[in-house]
């Protein structure tokens, strides 16, 4: 089989390339009529083996482009975007997005960042690390993870595959005010599924492993282990009856709340005041132990980037400290909205962090004594308007700080804002598996609805 295909991941064709077709087009926009023009260019190649009962279940190369430009004729805007790099296709999406601008009304908040707050200047921040990693040691790897689980224990029963994943992805932003700059970036991962069956049913669990470096990730084995004990853990899970009761979001799930804080205080949502945190600038929003932190030029970061999507060079910054809100989440066009300084985040924040405290998950649930311990989320009830926060559960219930048995068909509900200001402990055992990295949450008084 691997004979007909390729035998390991293709190279980047010359970055040049690239970094020329944005400038051809920035020079297109000029000679059409617009005043001002920036463009985006991503371009990936990958390879993802998925084997399932140790068969190749999913084999797929991919190398992919996306191209967009936005054009200023004055202060009306016009975007289009296309993934044929062809000449003429490239000026027909140049001349679609003229012709939009002109039919578009005047925002005197839209055009490009001011020239002043472009990453003029950066360093290489050790994003790419390309795996050299043949197709069929890619299949072995993820045959190994999924034998590993499945020769765990004799209640694994069946499994939903493991996936070897690795991607190269090559980024290119340029303007007409001169700025051109670029970066590639490579992404790796390994993960598992399978699912465990006792006499009370079967349960479903996973585990994964993720870094922008190949010898960085976990070893198969390890993976496959981790993923059958999860789903192991699940079995006979019981039903708890409605009460309030604290909880602890375990590390990977607690960047999701993170995540719904930074949205709530992003600029989109505050120029149209449809945010649960609007005017919580300089404001107590979490315990004063809590300190948020962005820093972007994390060497080998999964968030780090030299710019933001508007060319804006990223920089550290506290977001909330002492348990204040000490900055908001703004682009270009969100900050001259508000009126207020561009803090480099279009497209959102470059590795975030919460300072963790000094327990790890015993002590947190040693210090929370009763409740629930939450490894699973399901649903999207969150009201970002008015911080209304209902989601579906799945844990272990707590007695005396110890774990006494796993607990389902559970949801659980409160108000964002409640949340945050009744957060009494983060841990120190921090899911570094992404670009928002926290400890486990001990929040407490969230109300369970059970049987």
């Amino acid at each position: 089989m691997s004979q007909a295909l390729p035998v390991k991941l293709p190279d980047f064709v010359d970055e040049s390339h690239y970094q020329q077709i944005v400038t051809d087009m920035l020079m297109m926009a000029k000679k059409l009529g617009a005043s001002s023009a920036e463009v985006g260019l991503h371009s990936s190649i990958g390879l993802n083996v998925s084997v399932r009962k140790a068969e190749v279940e999913t084999l797929e190369f991919n190398r992919d482009k996306a191209i967009g430009v936005t054009v200023y004729c004055g202060q009306a805007k016009g975007a289009a975007s296309t993934t044929d790099i062809s000449r003429d296709s490239l000026h027909k999406t140049v001349e679609a997005a003229i012709n939009l601008a002109k039919l578009t009304e005047a925002d005197p908040f839209a055009g490009l960042a001011n020239k002043e707050d472009l990453a003029t200047e950066h360093k290489p921040l050790d994003l790419y690390h390309p795996w050299d990693i043949t197709v069929e040691e890619a299949i072995a790897l993820a045959k190994e993870c999924e034998h590993a689980a499945l020769g765990y224990d004799k209640r694994i029963v069946n499994s939903e595959g493991a996936t070897v994943s690795t991607s190269q992805i090559y980024h290119v932003y340029g303007n007409s005010d001169g700025f051109l700059g670029y970066y590639p970036t490579s992404r790796h991962s390994l993960s598992c599924s399978v699912i465990a069956q006792d006499i009370n049913g079967m349960e479903r669990d996973y585990q994964y492993t993720l870094s922008r470096k190949a010898d960085e990730l976990e070893s198969a084995q390890a993976i496959g282990i981790d993923a059958a004990d999860r789903a192991l853990k699940r079995l006979s899970a019981q039903k708890l009856s409605t009460q309030r009761s604290p909880v602890i979001f375990h590390a990977t799930l607690a960047s999701g709340i993170l995540g719904h804080f930074i949205n709530a205080i992003s600029g989109g949502r505050l120029f149209r005041k449809t945010t649960f945190l609007l005017d919580s600038l300089e404001q107590q929003v979490f315990p004063d132990f809590v300190h948020l932190y962005e820093r972007p030029h994390l060497l080998a970061g999964l968030g780090s980037a030299p710019f933001d999507g508007d060319g804006v060079k990223t920089q550290d910054k506290d977001i909330v400290l002492n348990g204040i809100v000490k900055s908001y989440i703004l682009s270009a066009y969100s900050s001259r909205k508000l009126g207020m300084q561009n803090t480099g985040n279009a497209g959102g924040v470059h590795n975030l962090f919460i300072k963790p405290g000094n327990d790890d998950l015993t002590a947190l649930l040693k210090k929370m004594d009763r409740g629930l311990l939450i490894t699973e989320l399901m649903g999207q009830g969150i009201n970002l308007v008015t911080g209304d926060y209902s989601r579906g559960v799945a844990g272990f219930w707590v007695e005396n700080g110890m774990i006494q048995y796993p607990v389902h068909e559970l949801t659980v509900a409160s108000n964002l804002k409640h949340m945050f200001k009744n957060l009494i402990a983060v841990g120190n055992d921090v899911d570094k598996r992404g670009s928002y990295q926290s400890g486990s949450l001990l929040i407490d008084d969230l109300m369970l609805a059970g049987r």
